[in-house]
């Protein structure tokens, strides 16, 4: 593996594979790696002749200058853990490299970055996502790009970004990896304590009193979101959200009726984490859709 950090070098190490037709796949990341990294390495590896991951904590998404401070940052063991994959390229740029002086342009989606996270961290956070990743895609000009399910949320916003503007490159969104007891894997995982390490299992077990009750049964959106509640405030946890919504438009559903998509954001100390859950009514399951 070879890491480098300017835009000219990664460009000039893709240019004889691009040239030879080689599929180049790109995981999207801000560092600290953990197993749901990985899964997403190891799916580009699987599919692409040429694996690059980008390293770059990116300041324009973050809305509290404290937790961009704040955020978990290994890049010796990040290198460490992309060799071992089979990574062939590390992109770990420094800021000023992709946000020279005098940056001023700004790619912004409307509409589905308007409710949930963008509700709650402002639209300020799902612009600096879009131009960011817009940026990855020009430099590095991926032929597939690999982003994780437990984001929901920025799956769909950058699909819709990559629909828009016509950018030649496959989002692939692959399933959330969790620990044995639910806790879905993030790097801000790392900034709990052992007692609300315990108490953030609520956001999975939440997500299940959904699905259980949508496997009993039950239609009504509120209902079903009140189970969800029950449990996470057993935890002492009060959400930021819960809320079942169109998997599409993350429109909120009037009536559970085929897949809607449950998402929650809570803090657990001080440690803001998001999970989610597609879920599909018995109906819905039967009808042969995988």
């Amino acid at each position: 593996m070879k890491t480098v950090d300017t835009i000219a070098e990664i460009r000039a190490a893709l240019a004889a594979p691009r040239r030879a037709g080689r599929t180049i796949g790109l995981v999207p990341t801000m560092g600290a790696f953990h197993a749901g990294h990985l899964s997403l390495m190891r799916r580009a590896r699987g599919r692409c002749d040429v694996v690059v991951v980008s390293l770059f904590v990116n300041p324009t998404q973050f809305n509290d200058p404290a937790d961009l401070t704040a955020y978990p940052r290994d890049p010796d063991r990040d290198a460490a853990l992309a060799e071992e994959i089979g990574v062939d390229y590390l992109f770990a740029p420094a800021a000023e490299e992709v946000y020279p002086p005098g940056f001023a342009t700004t790619v912004s989606v409307g509409g589905v970055t308007e409710p949930l996270e963008g509700n709650h961290r402002g639209h300020a956070h799902f612009d600096g996502v879009t131009t960011v990743v817009s940026k990855l895609f020009n430099i590095v000009g991926p032929d597939i790009a690999f982003f994780g399910q437990k984001d929901a949320q920025q799956a769909l916003v950058i699909r819709r970004l990559v629909r828009d503007l016509d950018m030649p490159v496959r989002v692939a969104v692959c399933p959330t990896v969790r620990e044995s007891d639910g806790l879905a894997l993030s790097s801000r995982n790392a900034h709990l304590s052992p007692t609300e390490r315990t108490r953030a299992t609520a956001l999975s077990r939440a997500l299940r009193a959904v699905e259980d009750a949508v496997s009993a049964g039950e239609r009504d959106p509120a209902a079903a979101r009140a189970r969800a509640v029950a449990e996470l405030r057993a935890a002492q946890i009060d959400p930021d959200y819960v809320e079942l919504v169109s998997a599409e438009t993350l429109a909120p559903v009037t009536r559970i009726d085929g897949e809607v998509l449950a998402l929650i954001a809570a803090r657990v100390g001080a440690t803001r984490l998001i999970d989610n859950q597609l879920i599909r009514s018995p109906a819905h399951q039967d009808n042969g859709r995988p």
